[in-house]
């Protein structure tokens, strides 16, 4: 598969699967309203689940899946729904190999991290500017 063509599957299902977060974004704010960001841990769980359906089907069944559409379905479309899927399926794949503390590490750093990173950069954006 050449380089562009790997982008272009990344991009269309990136978009196919940012307009499915939205459309669950807006159905939790529709039903739990406001308060409570019930969209954002729909798709880490059910983007987690297809994480984890996709990779036992393309290790164990998927022998007539090609490169593109292994790509396009998890980089491109589970990707844009959430990263959360790939971030789960990397723990997931250390624990596997008996690597836990780097799972545990690799887990905990990337919700602390991430939430720092979060605080940091709205701190950076509060600085007056001079």
């Amino acid at each position: 598969m050449n380089t562009a063509y790997g982008y272009m599957l990344v991009f269309l299902g990136g978009g196919l699967g940012a307009a499915a977060r939205h459309w669950v974004n807006r159905t939790a704010l529709n039903v739990v309203g406001p308060d409570y960001p019930a969209g954002t841990l729909a798709v880490n769980i059910v983007g987690s689940a297809a994480m984890g359906m996709l990779a036992a089907w393309f290790a164990f069944r998927g022998e007539t899946t090609t490169a593109a559409e292994r790509l396009f379905l998890t980089t491109g479309v589970l990707g844009g729904f959430t990263t959360f899927s790939a971030f789960a399926l990397d723990t997931r794949l250390m624990w596997e190999r008996h690597d836990i503390g780097a799972a545990l590490l690799y887990a905990g750093a990337s919700v602390i991290l991430s939430i720092v990173a979060l605080i940091a950069g709205m701190f950076i954006v509060k600085l007056p500017l001079s």
